[in-house]
């Protein structure tokens, strides 16, 4: 995706010069990650500790973009991936900002959006009443005055 936005020749400058960095996520325990922009992609097969981990890396002049589809999610258990996780406790952090995006946001092929929405209809039902019962447990303890 990254040779979608800018010629192949431009991005070996960058990474030659550490202006772009491409690096997994088992190698990021440890930095602190100053000045950055800080993207974790597909993080809806992150753990909890893997989350916690990387939103951890955060320095001082960064920002941090995490992206995921909750309804591709592939772990062992996808109850509850790190990306839930860190949705129903940090949503409310003053400073984070959260953006859900629909199927219309697709902007690939024109028949993804269709074969997205055919494939998921029964699998998006249950993650998406998952998460809004996450949603309804956060609500309902502000309420209450309880934190999540």
């Amino acid at each position: 995706a990254l040779h979608d936005m800018m010629p192949f020749e431009q991005i070996e400058r960058f990474m030659a010069v550490d202006l772009i960095e491409i690096v997994p996520l088992a190698f990021m325990r440890g930095r602190t990650l100053n000045d950055a922009c800080i993207i974790c992609d597909e993080a809806q097969n992150t753990t909890k500790s893997q989350m916690l981990m990387f939103l951890t890396r955060l320095g001082h002049g960064s920002k941090m973009i995490v992206t995921g589809d909750t309804s591709q999610i592939d772990l062992d258990d996808p109850r509850d991936p790190g990306m839930i996780d860190a949705l129903r406790g940090r949503r409310r952090t003053k400073g984070v900002g959260m953006w859900t995006l629909e199927g219309a946001d697709i902007v690939g092929h024109s028949l993804v959006q269709g074969i997205v929405k055919a494939y998921g209809d029964d699998e998006k039902q249950s993650q998406t009443d998952f998460i809004n019962d996450v949603i309804d447990d956060i609500e309902g303890s502000e309420k209450s005055g309880n934190q999540p």
